[in-house]
């Protein structure tokens, strides 16, 4: 038969369209033409192919026309994924391997020169995508990328270290023998989710600075952004450094969805699963490279934060554009991609933890150094960042930097064990009430279950009222109230958890800048 039909996917964004693999051989010139708006890496699969199939001792129809057809064609394909389809389409087609024998089958990896298969990005999105699509295929992947795609259960996986491996599978029944017995090189993989212990630096390493734990603790109960505030020096990037230890765990379908962004942007790690992510771009990042972007689109660092946390120091630094791009998803919690000829939806639901210093030389309301900058200078670099973001972040706390007499005085704080478990019950307390964390309250959702006391209610009226606060900044002081109301397994908010919401929220405006 010359004509042969093999299944595999693309990706877009942490979708999986279906792609059928179309291989043809026909009399005529010599030629392998390769169709289907294919880009640079997968048209170069006609040469990795060749000297694949030559190298493996297999025949390659060199004195036929071969033309492949990735479909639809009017669906972008990008990286070497579709090598391993095309080459089982051409013995297919030529007749080396039985056609009937591809039928549910699915098919991804890049072939070497030698026919050894190399693992491709994107498995683990490609096979969590399957199973939200209710798609039940039978899956070959190359060794690293089978065991990803292995961790969302219920997926029947194979993984395969040489073409040779997978071509003797498909032989017909009379020719193959034992090849459907199992080996080292061609079996089965089984899904496999295991726990793994938060790692990484602990609170304990932090002196003082009782205040910007205390925020550190409400944020991560609540799910609400930080913005820490301090000199130089003083312990910001220690103390974001140490954020998503004191998250709770996450659980397998988090886990999944953060390890699919991950594994489409090529950096799943196996020793990182179930880990919160932490995300720690360059203040040079442009807004590409913050939300995601480019032709098909990629995610960016807000993506492969899903789930964990972005750390932005210098905040002030980040060009405006960048930091403008950051107001929808940490409302939404996703981000679209919108381009000419294709979109992509990738998820965003990170934890903003922004450090910055309160003036262009650092030392504003420092008792430890003066301070060189006029007024206007200080105004202008708090400038840099709009009232819309700032009112998105809903903790804004000043980090002092400590004497050296107190710094070497001190002793030890709680570690990052004993702080997350407080943070696992006041966030067990919001599931169980309200089925989502304090930060996604919203609307009538807000009113029933702040359960806001008279008192409390008087009080923040008259601050927003003081302080010249949005509808947003007030609502979001009444979310931080709440989570502090489940950290102190109060039913109710109180005055007293209202007034220590309202602290978080006067840095930048009555804090070190007026000083």
């Amino acid at each position: 038969m010359s004509l042969a039909l093999v299944q595999s996917r693309a990706l877009l964004g942490l979708a999986a369209p279906a792609v059928t693999v179309e291989v043809h051989l026909a009399n005529g010139l010599p030629s392998f033409t390769l169709v289907g708006l294919a880009e640079v890496e997968v048209k170069e699969a006609r040469e990795r192919v060749r000297s694949a199939l030559q190298n493996a001792g297999l025949e390659f129809p060199s004195n036929r026309k071969i033309t492949v057809n990735l479909a639809p064609a009017d669906l972008p394909k990008d990286s070497g994924r579709f090598d391993l389809p095309i080459a089982l389409g051409i013995l297919a087609a030529s007749g080396q391997i039985d056609t009937a024998r591809l039928a549910g089958w699915e098919f991804a990896g890049e072939l070497s020169l030698s026919g050894q298969l190399r693992p491709v990005r994107g498995a683990l999105a490609t096979s969590l995508a399957l199973r939200s699509q209710g798609v039940q295929v039978r899956l070959v992947l190359p060794p690293g990328s089978a065991e990803e795609a292995a961790l969302v259960p219920g997926t029947e996986v194979y993984r395969a270290r040489h073409l040779l491996d997978v071509v003797r599978q498909l032989l017909p029944v009379s020719a193959a023998g034992a090849a459907d017995q199992p080996s080292d090189d061609w079996q089965r993989v089984q899904a496999d989710t295991p726990t793994s212990t938060p790692a990484g630096p602990d609170l304990a390493d932090v002196k003082g600075q009782g205040a910007a734990r205390r925020a550190l603790e409400i944020a991560a109960a609540g799910g609400h952004g930080l913005l820490l505030v301090g000199p130089p020096g003083a312990g910001k990037s220690m103390l974001a450094e140490r954020f998503a230890g004191l998250l709770p765990a996450m659980d397998v379908e988090q886990a999944l969805e953060s390890a699919a962004i991950a594994s489409l942007a090529g950096r799943f790690a196996p020793a990182q699963w179930m880990q919160r992510p932490t995300a720690h771009p360059h203040h040079t990042s442009s807004a590409v490279a913050l939300v995601g972007g480019g032709s098909p689109p990629r995610p960016g660092e807000i993506s492969l934060a899903h789930e964990g946390v972005l750390f932005l120091d210098e905040f002030p630094e980040f060009a405006r554009s960048a930091l403008e791009a950051l107001r929808e998803p940490l409302e939404t919690g996703r981000i679209t991609i919108a381009r000419a000829t294709q979109r992509a939806e990738f998820p965003a639901r990170f934890q903003l933890i922004a450090a910055m210093n309160p003036c262009p030389c650092g030392f504003a309301g420092s008792p430890q150094r003066p301070c060189r900058c006029t007024p206007e200078q200080i105004a202008r670099y708090q400038g840099k960042l709009s009232g819309p973001l700032l009112d998105r972040i809903d903790l804004h706390v000043e980090v002092p930097a400590l004497p050296a007499a107190e710094l070497l005085q001190h002793g030890s704080g709680e570690s990052s064990s004993a702080v997350r478990s407080r943070v696992a019950q006041a966030r067990a307390r919001a599931l169980a009430r309200q089925d989502c964390a304090n930060h996604r309250l919203q609307g009538q959702e807000l009113d029933t279950h702040l359960a806001l006391a008279p008192t409390a209610a008087s009080f923040l009226q008259a601050a927003a009222t003081r302080l010249g606060w949005s509808a947003r900044a007030t609502h979001r002081t009444l979310r931080v109230a709440r989570t502090i109301a489940d950290l102190a397994s109060s039913p109710t908010t109180e005055t007293a958890h209202v007034a220590e919401a309202v602290q978080y929220r006067r840095v930048l405006r009555d804090g070190v800048s007026s000083r």
